[in-house]
């Protein structure tokens, strides 16, 4: 008979019931692969992680981290910790919808306002929801980090019209409804892994890219991109993964430990990320990239355009999940 608590709850009560006489914590080596630089915000929540699972299993329970995914792009690390091959990861939610296509709702176009009504979605019964699809395709949710508002950048002309996105080839996440977004804006979208992107600004490839000011600061794009538009077009939440296979071979306590650390993880990378947004921004111009911000009448009209998005990849998506987040949307706003 199928139950709808949740596998971590499931987790948490199986430690009460075995007590600690039984619930005991294995000399383990977990794989964690993170997709960015070490001091990216990314990187600390990983270190938070890292020293509470020593701490709470009496050095027992080691993750090591590998930076810089250089243990595989978003797409080939899912398909590693779906096989069992890698134990850990950390990602956009984006990459994932080629497996779980209703989790491209969070990839819609001004979705949120703020971190605010991003939390309150994410922590609560959506982010629930969605935490039961991913077992689902082999794959434990142990928090919702934060990727931030995304950005865009190029190397062209300051965007400050949705005109000026016509002919500027952007890169974007491997991903088709931020495809769909860019193409939309008159942009030619080109998919991409994140680790090819530096590369690809530096050859010219790609005109732009987008992504939150942390990513732009810690991967140097300022040194390969020289305008900066705050868009805030699209907000990335992170899911910080386990392989299932990994997951099934822990005991209840390791498990239990595992969601704890998640959930302090989640934390510290929120709020480094968080309080490090505006000290990255003035980096940023400090490194010479010029910013600038669009007006709210030209905002409006790039969000009209855009709305068209919704509809074109509502029904991949499915009514439930639209459903939820937009109840939860407004429920939240109280209207």
């Amino acid at each position: 008979m199928k139950t709808k608590t949740s596998l971590l709850a499931l987790a948490a009560a199986a430690t009460l019931v075995a007590g600690p006489a039984l619930a005991q914590f294995q000399d383990r080596a977990l794989r964690l692969s993170v997709p960015v630089p070490k001091e990216h915000p990314m990187g600390q929540g990983a270190r938070t992680v890292m020293a509470c699972a020593l701490e709470k299993s009496g050095g027992k329970l080691k993750i090591n981290a590998v930076y810089d995914g250089a243990l595989g792009n978003d797409v080939a690390a899912t398909q590693s910790a779906r096989s069992g091959s890698l134990d850990m990861y950390i990602t956009s939610t984006a990459p994932l919808v080629g497996v779980l296509p209703a989790i491209g709702v969070f990839d819609l176009p001004f979705l949120f306002s703020n971190e605010k009504e991003a939390d309150a979605v994410l922590d609560g019964k959506a982010g629930q929801y969605f935490n039961e699809k991913l077992v689902g395709v082999g794959l434990v949710n142990l928090g919702w980090w934060e990727n931030g508002f995304r950005h865009a950048t190029n190397s062209r002309r300051p965007i400050q019209r949705m005109e000026d996105f016509e002919g500027v080839k952007m890169r974007v996440m491997q991903n088709n409804i931020f495809i769909d977004t860019f193409k939309t804006l008159g942009s030619n979208a080109v998919p991409m892994a994140f680790s090819e992107v530096y590369s690809a600004l530096e050859t010219k490839t790609v005109d732009g890219q987008e992504n939150p000011f942390a990513n732009i600061e810690n991967s140097k794009f300022y040194e390969v991109q020289k305008y900066l538009t705050l868009t805030k077009h699209a907000y990335s939440p992170l899911v910080f993964l386990m392989s299932k296979k990994t997951w099934d071979g822990l005991s209840p306590q390791e498990r239990t430990a595992m969601v704890d650390c998640g959930a302090k993880g989640r934390d510290d990378e929120r709020r480094i990320n968080r309080e490090s947004a505006a000290a990255s921004l003035a980096n940023l111009k400090s490194k010479g990239m010029q910013v600038n911000e669009i007006s709210a009448p030209e905002m409006q009209r790039i969000r009209d355009k855009t709305k068209g998005v919704y509809e074109t990849h509502g029904k991949a998506i499915g009514d439930e999940a639209i459903n939820l987040v937009f109840g939860e949307l407004k429920r939240i706003r109280g209207n």
